[in-house]
């Protein structure tokens, strides 16, 4: 064991014009009169060591430091990441993640409508470190994905973290603690009560509430409506009179699938949008029928270094296409002319809806939406395409401005929902709601936390994703962002971190001019604008994906404000009794930095975060 440490402080001597010397003589001088100054210096400042005796030091290795008590608030796609990479990169974490649905999935969980699947090829639609080589189509349906990422979260153990059924109602943090107050209800009994953390991280996803349109009589309404994020499984559209509104990616997967069922469907498009070939020109797209793989080619994929090389040229693909969303070049052009021309030819039965179709905004100023088969369904006899806006629901149907009713036996509504990018329950800290805070916009530091909330952090937040790249790869980097954070909160004694308001607002100012030469800035309605045609963006990261990872690769530490745990105030107390933890218990590796010549990586030399440890498993 290592010895009991007592620190013995002498007496402190202060002189005019010098740093205050301890006694006995400083270094090996033998003459203590060549360290004070004449008596001419009169005039000198005074300077002197601080007061060291309201230091209290801090008995422990300095490696041997309490749990760190995080909350994931989510368990889709962000909160599995969490889940998986938080334990592996933060030691001694110990973690909750609550989700108020009965499993894990997020999105894939909750929306279940004839149709559902990823308009992105699923091999990069997945983690990088746990690749699935055997996808059943190209582009999987929605029950395919949902087992995949339910298949990541057993094999990784995240269902021990998880409290399923289990909604957040709000939290509050508490400053002289250092905590947050999390208020928790048990959906399946209605128990409520309330934990603290250390730290609060938000997954809650991009489109956490969907919501029903806000029409006058939508309660008088006496027929069946649904939204189509909470599909009603026993639901039978056959030979029905189908109302569908909104042209967003739910509707416009749903229209397709619902036309050759239905006796006539009413698709109502409050505004034109860009229909694509696919989503990151990965090649021919989607089509309304399964793109199944060739037998021999998922043959070829049981080879682990074929698969990689496919998925590398695929997913380099969604990265290169970063151009089409500048306003004015000659990549978004081309968008244009090979979108009219491709919509024009899936319209050929009935080719004035083109006009009503094609957007006068460019494209990408809304999300792409390849949309198989939902152009060639607005040109069947049985589908009504209606522009005309909505004026309010009677008991049997719709009315439109122009005074034209109706009648529906169902109204499904694919209007989406919170675009605000706002929590679904208050974030309170320092007396204010984060739900308040953000108005007239949600506002962070480079999409991973905000001004005056400390210990809140968000993966998928306002400006955290970049609009190239894939979603998996980025919250692996942004979770990854996060370990970095914590590990410093953690092994540094830290009780509180926020990002400064002047980091915020530069980065803020350098959003704002970014976003002034790309599209999203054009008169469109989206989800990364809030549904406020030119309005701010907050929905994308400033930059490309392969931008924002070289970002979060070298946090900036000094854009933070932190509060330590030592009383004393002194940064250092975390420093312990100057013994490392394996030097205290005789296990562990006294010297992990040497390895043989040849396995030695000049560039990560020395720089592995996890070298050394008392616990190599970790």
């Amino acid at each position: 064991m290592a010895p009991s440490l007592e620190v013995e402080r002498e007496p402190v001597t202060e002189f005019p014009g010098i740093l205050a010397l301890k006694s006995p003589a400083f270094g090996d001088s033998k003459d203590e009169s060549a360290h004070v100054p004449s008596e001419n210096a009169t005039n000198a400042t005074r300077i002197s060591l601080p007061d060291s005796s309201k230091f209290e030091f801090e008995d422990h290795p300095i490696d041997v430091t309490p749990p760190l008590k995080v909350a994931v608030i989510g368990a889709g796609l962000s909160g599995i990441t969490a889940g998986v990479l938080l334990p592996a990169k933060v030691p001694g974490i110990a973690l909750t993640i609550f989700e108020k649905n009965g499993d894990v999935g997020g999105t894939w969980y909750e929306n279940t409508y004839p149709g559902v699947r990823c308009d992105i090829p699923a091999n990069v639609y997945q983690s990088t470190f746990e690749p699935r080589t055997q996808w059943t189509e190209e582009y999987a349906q929605g029950a395919e994905i949902l087992t995949y990422w339910q298949d990541v979260a057993k094999k990784y153990g995240v269902y021990k973290y998880l409290k399923l059924r289990t909604k957040v109602n709000g939290a509050k943090w508490d400053g002289t603690t250092g905590k947050w107050t999390v208020s928790i209800e048990n959906i399946e009994n209605s128990e409520k009560y309330q934990e603290t953390f250390d730290v609060l991280i938000t997954a809650v996803g991009r489109f956490n509430a969907w919501r029903l349109p806000d029409y006058p009589g939508i309660a008088d309404y006496e027929g069946h409506l649904r939204h189509s994020s909470n599909w009603d499984p026993n639901f039978q559209p056959a030979g029905k009179r189908v109302a569908v509104i909104g042209n967003g990616a739910s509707g416009i997967q749903l229209v397709p699938n619902l036309q050759p069922l239905v006796q006539h469907l009413d698709h109502y498009a409050r505004s034109p949008t860009w229909i694509a070939g696919s989503f990151g020109g990965e090649g021919p797209g989607r089509r309304l029928e399964p793109n199944y793989y060739a037998e021999e080619l998922l043959k070829s994929f049981e080879d682990p270094d074929k698969y990689h090389a496919f998925r590398k040229a695929l997913e380099t693909k969604f990265y290169g296409r970063f151009g089409t969303i500048i306003k004015g070049s000659e990549q978004n052009a081309g968008l244009r002319e090979d979108f009219i021309k491709l919509m024009g030819e899936r319209l050929k039965k009935k080719p004035e809806l083109l006009e009503l179709i094609v957007p006068d905004f460019p494209p990408n100023c809304r999300r792409l939406t390849p949309g198989p088969g939902y152009l060639e369904a607005l040109t069947e006899d049985n589908v009504s395409f209606i522009r005309t806006p909505i004026s309010h629901f009677t008991k049997e149907g719709i009315v439109t401005n122009d005074g034209i009713e109706r009648k529906v036996d169902a109204i499904i509504c694919s209007t989406g929902a919170n675009i605000d990018m706002l929590p679904p329950f208050p974030i309170i800290a320092n007396g204010k709601d984060i739900r308040e805070a953000w108005q007239p916009d949600p506002i962070t530091y480079i999409g991973v936390a905000t001004p005056s909330f400390p210990n809140l952090l968000f993966i998928q937040g306002p400006n955290g994703t970049g609009p190239s790249g894939t979603v998996p790869n980025q919250v692996e980097t942004q979770v990854t962002y996060i370990s970095r954070l914590l590990r410093k909160v953690q092994s540094q004694g830290i009780k509180s971190f926020s990002p400064s308001q002047s980091a915020t607002d530069d980065f803020t100012a350098y959003c704002d001019s970014f976003f002034a030469k790309t599209v999203w800035t054009d008169n469109c309605s989206s989800w990364a604008n809030g549904g406020k045609p030119g309005g701010r963006i907050h929905g994308h990261w400033p930059g490309s994906a392969s931008h924002v990872n070289f970002v979060r690769k070298d946090p900036r530490w000094e854009d933070w404000e932190w509060e330590v745990k030592s009383e004393s105030g002194n940064r250092f107390a975390w420093f312990g009794n100057g013994w490392t933890e394996k030097e205290v218990t005789g296990e562990g590796d006294l010297t992990p930095y040497l390895r043989r010549p040849d396995q030695i990586d000049l560039r990560s030399y020395h720089e592995e975060w996890f070298e050394g440890l008392a616990n190599p498993n970790i």
